[in-house]
């Protein structure tokens, strides 16, 4: 008796435990909504830019770099403060945030600048949630009076350099930025 007691013992605690695996996964797949992590390809990314000098894309893991080519005029005239503003002309944009958008997948965008010759300027990484709307509408906004006036207006790009070093996690070329 007590064989079959014990038996029936395991039975009852057995199917419990199954009923509640059961429960545990039609409750996961109740609750899980299919996430769409959507990440663009390297065509994708140069296609979202419009960029008069070289522009290159590829993508590491979930984020896009974008290399694009500094003339050596600017920097030699425009010094170390366009040195420091290029990646935040490029990586403030409505196309970076159209990548943000279109691709639920994409973690960040990272531009990086060079010389002609192939030398790093500066890079600069921006993250998906950095930026919400209301600040994304004044990234554009300053980034746009930057590229509009900066050359006019040079305190346009130093706000520039100031907003993208307050939200991205940047690196300057020792060749064109002294400590």
């Amino acid at each position: 008796m007590n064989r079959k007691a014990g038996h029936r013992t395991k039975g009852i605690l057995g199917r419990k435990v199954l009923a509640g695996a059961f429960l545990v996964v039609a409750g996961m797949a109740a609750g899980c909504e299919e996430v769409d992590l959507t990440v663009p390809n390297a065509d994708e990314v140069e296609a979202a830019y419009i960029y008069g000098g070289g522009l290159t894309a590829t993508l590491n893991g979930n984020v896009a770099e974008v290399t694009i080519v500094q003339a050596t005029q600017q920097l030699r005239r425009g010094g170390t403060l366009w040195a420091k503003v290029g990646p935040y002309i490029l990586l403030f944009s409505e196309e970076t945030e159209g990548l943000f958008l279109n691709y639920p997948g994409l973690a960040g965008v990272r531009v990086v600048t060079a010389t002609p010759g192939g030398t790093e300027v500066a890079r600069a990484l921006l993250t998906r949630d950095e930026l919400n709307d209301v600040t994304w509408r004044r990234a554009l906004n300053i980034a746009g009076l930057a590229r509009r006036d900066g050359t006019q207006r040079p305190t346009l790009l130093e706000d520039l350099v100031e907003w993208g070093e307050d939200h991205t996690r940047f690196e300057y070329g020792p060749t064109f930025i002294r400590p």
